[in-house]
């Protein structure tokens, strides 16, 4: 489409031209057509989305990565997720080109609650994070700044807004600052950004589903507000985040105004799973962003089918411009490769999840389950050895240390040598109600299953071993070694953990490997190895 035609329709960037221009999309394709080619392998043979040929497959950020916040700041992206329980917390992600995502710093290290979908923006050279919160004695949302995406941030200050979660900070075309919330209600802002100067008002009814659907609930929320050429348009997720695959879905409205009024997209909903063979289940949780070739991407979370226990995994879907005005995803249900965007440096992707501890990793690697206000001042790292202070009597009540895993199928091992009167071990861990693993104490061993603690058999090892966790498509098994790895036993108690997920505990999490220490005195963990396994 011409420019000339572009300009009639308020969409004159190049990106969106350039987008108008390219040929039609495929058809959406369905998983249950053909089997999907299998993923590239990264560091630690860790599946990765970009397969070296000019196309990728999602994830593009495998494990739990919910509610994605993009912000697009000159060639470089910035991406980060909901936190929940995890601390340090808010991981910033970085790439150049949508598909190659390397971890940056943390930008929030005070526990302030369950960290839920935040808003990444910059405004007038400043970088901000609005934060809502799930908290004890009440909800709030937060905000934070920081002149660099690196860091530091300033200290999380809460904005009074109590009822309402999923901030989008929006500017609208007089200048003036909104964060849009949940159920189509919005406020303003200050100028400066730190507060907020008016009442919570309602500006939007969100697009219906018919009845008959099988959905979660209705729930709109993670507004997201794009200004392209004249328009501003808002993105909604509505259905429920969990609950049944059908449920989660992507709808979308515009205006002229960012005071409205806003009008349906006429192909709502945008992205719904309908079938419960596709790839990806509950998709929904949408933004829009322009490539470095000026092609418009979706970047929106999904549970990959069968494995609720990764929790919500980050997918990148192509966005094609209408001569309408209007745009739509053209990815299908996302289950074959890909054209990648064009242009833009391919950074190196991911982290290992390995670790030697020469150095604590903190926030980018390792994060502590709902920690105390001084978790941090319990782990530390010297010689190669990770010194983990012991607390409570088990996962329960010990703050794991938990690392984020993507695949479907892995192994991690880790060498435990116990404080006198200590205990520790290796767990899969949702949170304190539900996780599993092994742990011990020098006398015997410690089962934990079903997040309580059970068989103790005798242990043959005494103080130190290494032990050795399998988790291939949830079917669990564990080793140990009393020399160091070079001879191996297997554990008499193996477990099927596919039930450990959102839809049976709720908290909107996934199962996560990690290691813990209780009791008296330091634990020390050497030499952690994961390794995944192709199915």
């Amino acid at each position: 489409m011409a420019s000339a035609s572009l300009a009639t329709l308020g969409l004159t960037s190049p990106g969106l031209a350039a987008s108008l221009r390219a040929s039609p999309s495929p058809a959406p394709q369905s998983s249950s057509d053909t089997p999907s080619p299998g993923w590239r392998r990264g560091l630690d043979n860790q599946r990765m989305a970009d397969l070296g040929d000019g196309t990728f497959l999602n994830p593009v950020l495998s494990g739990d990565r919910p509610d994605p916040a993009i912000l697009k700041d000159g060639e470089d992206y910035y991406l980060t997720f909901s936190s929940f329980e995890s601390y340090p917390g808010l991981l910033i992600w970085h790439s150049r080109d949508l598909v190659n995502w390397q971890p940056r710093q943390t930008a929030l290290t005070r526990n302030i609650g369950s960290v839920w979908a935040v808003s990444l923006e910059k405004h007038q050279g400043r970088y901000f994070l609005y934060i809502p919160v799930k908290a004890s004695p009440q909800n709030d949302i937060f905000v934070i700044w920081s002149d660099d995406i690196d860091g530091p941030w300033s200290d999380p200050v809460p904005l009074g807004l109590h009822k309402h979660i999923d901030p989008c900070h929006a500017v609208g075309e007089d200048g003036s600052r909104w964060l849009f919330l949940s159920g189509g209600d919005r406020v303003r802002l200050s100028d400066d950004g730190m507060r907020v100067t008016g009442e919570v008002e309602h500006v939007y009814d969100p697009w219906r589903y018919p009845e008959e659907w099988d959905v979660e609930g209705f729930a709109p929320e993670g507004p997201k507000i794009h200004r392209v050429g004249n328009w501003f348009y808002m993105l909604t997720a509505v259905g429920g985040t969990a609950g049944p695959p059908t449920g989660h879905m992507v709808i979308a409205a515009r205006s002229r105004s960012i005071h409205g009024p806003w009008e349906q997209h006429p192909g709502n909903p945008l992205v719904r799973t309908t079938d419960i063979r596709e790839a990806w289940w509950s998709r929904g949780h949408a933004s829009l962003v322009e490539a470095p070739d000026g092609s418009w991407w979706s970047l929106y979370h999904g549970f990959e089918n069968g494995y609720w226990t990764l929790g919500r995994q980050c997918l990148l879907d192509p966005v094609e411009w209408t001569k309408d005005g209007w745009f739509r995803m053209t990815g299908g249900d996302l289950s074959r490769p890909l054209p990648k965007p064009q242009g833009g440096e391919a950074l190196s992707h991911g982290m290992a999840l390995s670790d030697d501890f020469a150095s604590l990793q903190l926030g980018t690697k390792w994060s502590f389950f709902r920690p105390d206000p001084d978790e941090a001042s319990r782990a530390r790292v010297a010689n190669r050895t990770l010194f983990l202070e012991g607390k409570g009597l088990a996962p329960s009540t010990g703050s794991p240390l938990l690392v984020t895993a993507g695949d479907t199928s892995y192994r991690f091992e880790c060498d435990i040598e116990l404080a006198a009167g200590g205990t520790a071990g290796l767990v899969l861990f949702y949170d304190d109600k539900l996780y599993a693993g092994l742990g011990f104490d020098a006398e015997r061993f410690v089962t934990h299953q079903y997040g309580i603690e059970r068989a103790r058999p005798v242990n043959p090892h005494g103080s130190r071993m290494r032990i050795r966790v399998t988790n291939r498509r949830h079917i669990v098994s564990f080793h140990t070694s009393g020399d160091g790895g070079k001879t191996w036993v297997k554990f008499d108690r193996g477990m099927e953990l596919s039930g450990y997920h959102h839809n049976v505990r709720g908290g909107f999490l996934m199962l996560r490997p990690g290691l813990y220490a209780a009791g008296p005195g330091e634990a020390k963990f050497r030499d952690f190895r994961f390794t995944a396994l192709e199915d």
